[in-house]
């Protein structure tokens, strides 16, 4: 594991292509997967747009064997229209005459035993999609009546204008080879109307409640497809959640007790644990699918003497005595009764586990709950954190478990965990349309959860080595920004017109900076060489660095950036988070975290910028 940057280093966003979520857009097709008619319906193949960046995409398909004989071969053929074309592929030979585009397996990937799937990527340009697929020739729907299949589900429905007693529905339209007639929407399991278009207004709801939507179209033959995924949204008014930015939150890393000689004793010189409501304690690591210790040692084993000891009193060498992080932290709590300290899990390093985890939720949160409360410290936490980078989508690793695999196991884990423990879970920015945050139902595991931590950073990086140079925490977009929608505002915009209430969502600030070296202007949007140098890593340095060796001297879209000595460096200050805070209160949100406590100066000025813009 990366010491310092297991968590921030979100380099999902570089390449669209890789780092974009899986879309919402699936048009399920059989495939025929081998010589024989008979193993016509034994194997389907589903298409994904997997993500479009305006002048390209990235498409994908995925070939499951369905049947009880092992595929040896598969040849998929289809057309595109005018204009929309494949320039490169991976894990399959596609070649093409005209609009006819052929994919034929690997040598390595060809045979499928039954229920195996492999899938092959390629990316394009255009718009089009995929339309007369075949396979060996034969038709590629499988069935015995081709062309009469029931239409596609449509897309999870999202809300907006959600008021005390009401609320609007849209959701992107299902297809179907005769066409589409009309759609069933339903409120829980009730049909609440059938509509023509994609949208429905419903009407005569409770303030304050929590409700669950979904759809289903039918076609011209009034066939009915399968459901959408389920959207949960709460309407406004009744009591409500806690808004006003109650929440200031800050990640403490078991790993900063070593390079970084960061401390729980740090949070209270500081005067930090003065000023903050949470403390996430990261990370857990998640393998096997359950929960697992990350740095024993750094946890519950490393000696604090006298002098480094929160209380001044040393740490015990009797057998069975809490030492480490966990002793320092109960020992805060003591002084700081009213700080609430979580164990988060994931991060970017060992989020990979999380797929696993996602096929048993229960076993899952049992794992978790075992050792949350293990009696050697379970007077330590108040709950747990799930930092899933990313469910359905690619982080480090690319996850496949489905759009409702993250919704499942926070359900589970609040079921475990019940009322008296803090489930929280840190979420994608991406706002992109078909990106991470349409990649997963985080509406629907919303009701289980007591906020999201909104990770608004890293959107711009020197993992994009020439530039441009831009802000890695936009509040706002601006003229010139590389990449729309990697802001904020636009993430928390989305998250909201899914239904999510605003007192749920937390806004995120980095206490370091993300920079570039061999500029030669000092606005945004400049041109580099590579990334500047770093303490720990090239591209990333903490802001009680930056502060004196590159001081700011501008602001771009709510954040401040520095130009000197041909690097270009963008992190906030106290006077940009004194404007991020005035902004979230205005959004009802429940307050902010950061990423993470060691970046802050000495004194905890980043964190008192904090605490003065939430009072």
């Amino acid at each position: 594991m990366s010491t310092g940057t297991t968590k921030r280093r979100h380099r999902r966003f570089k390449v669209p292509g890789i780092a974009t979520a899986l879309a919402a857009l699936l048009l399920p097709l059989a495939i025929v997967a081998g010589a024989s008619p008979a193993q016509a319906a034994e194997a389907t193949a589903t298409y994904t747009k997997a993500s479009d960046w305006g002048t390209g995409f990235e498409g994908k398909w995925t070939v499951k064997n369905t049947g009880t004989a092992t595929i040896t071969n598969w040849t998929i053929e289809w057309d595109f229209p005018s204009g929309t074309a494949v320039t490169s592929a991976w894990d399959a030979d596609v070649t093409h005459v005209d609009n006819h585009w052929t994919a034929k397996n690997k040598s390595y990937n060809g045979t499928l035993s039954p229920g195996a799937s492999v899938s092959f990527g390629f990316n394009g340009t255009g718009s089009g999609s995929p339309s007369n697929c075949t396979v060996n020739g034969a038709a590629c729907d499988g069935g015995s009546q081709p062309g009469d299949a029931p239409p596609s589900a449509p897309g999870t429905p999202t809300a907006s204008n959600v008021g005390d007693t009401g609320l609007t529905l849209n959701w992107t339209a299902a297809t179907d080879d005769k066409g589409v007639q009309n759609y069933d929407v339903y409120r829980g399991s009730s049909k609440v109307a059938t509509v023509t278009g994609t949208s429905y207004a419903d009407s005569g709801l409770t303030a304050g409640t929590t409700y669950s939507y979904s759809v289903k179209a039918r076609d011209t033959a009034n066939q009915v497809g399968p459901s959408s995924g389920t959207l949960t949204v709460t309407t406004s008014g009744g009591t409500g959640g806690p808004g006003g930015g109650e929440v200031k939150l800050g990640y403490f890393t078991n790993w900063g007790v070593y390079q970084r000689n960061y401390h729980v004793k740090n949070l209270v010189t500081s005067g930090t644990a003065g000023k903050i409501t949470h403390i996430n304690y990261a990370f857990g690591n998640v393998t096997g699918g359950r929960c697992a210790i990350g740095d024993a040692y750094a946890d519950y084993d490393k000696f604090y003497g006298a002098d480094a000891s929160v209380d001044g009193t040393s740490d015990s060498w009797d057998a069975g005595a809490l030492r480490g992080n966990f002793n320092q932290l109960r020992k805060l709590k003591k002084m700081y009764p009213n700080i609430k300290v979580i164990w988060s899990f994931g991060g970017w390093t060992w989020s990979g586990g999380f797929g696993q985890a996602a096929a048993n939720p229960t076993a899952f949160a049992q794992s978790c709950y075992d050792l949350v409360e293990d009696p050697r410290w379970a007077d330590v936490f108040d709950g747990i954190d799930i930092d899933w980078e990313y469910p359905n989508a690619c982080g480090l690793t690319c996850d496949t478990s489905g759009p409702d695999a993250f919704r499942n196991l926070m359900q589970a884990l609040r079921a475990k965990f019940g009322s008296n423990n803090l489930v929280t879970a840190a979420i994608t920015a991406d706002a992109t349309d078909g990106g991470k945050i349409d990649a997963a139902n985080y509406a629907g595991a919303a009701q289980y959860l007591d906020f999201y931590n909104v990770m608004t950073y890293d959107f711009f990086g020197a993992w994009d080595a020439q530039g441009p140079t831009a802000p890695h925490s936009p509040l706002t977009s601006y003229n010139g920004i590389p990449r729309e929608k990697f802001t904020s505002a636009d993430a928390i915009a989305k998250l909201k017109a899914k239904g999510i209430p605003a007192a749920k969502l937390n806004l995120g600030l980095g206490f370091y900076g993300r920079g570039w070296t061999g500029v030669t202007q000092a606005a945004p949007g400049g041109t580099a060489t590579g990334p500047a140098p770093g303490t720990y890593e090239q591209g990333i340095e903490d802001y009680k660095v930056l502060k004196t060796r590159c001081p700011a001297n501008g602001t771009v879209a709510g954040t401040a950036y520095a130009y000197c000595g041909g690097q270009w460096w963008s992190y906030d200050t106290p006077q940009t988070i004194a404007g991020k805070m005035t902004w979230l209160k205005n959004q009802g949100l429940g307050g902010a975290f950061v990423w993470e406590l060691s970046g802050d100066t000495s004194n905890g000025e980043l964190m008192t910028a904090i605490d003065n813009g939430l009072k």
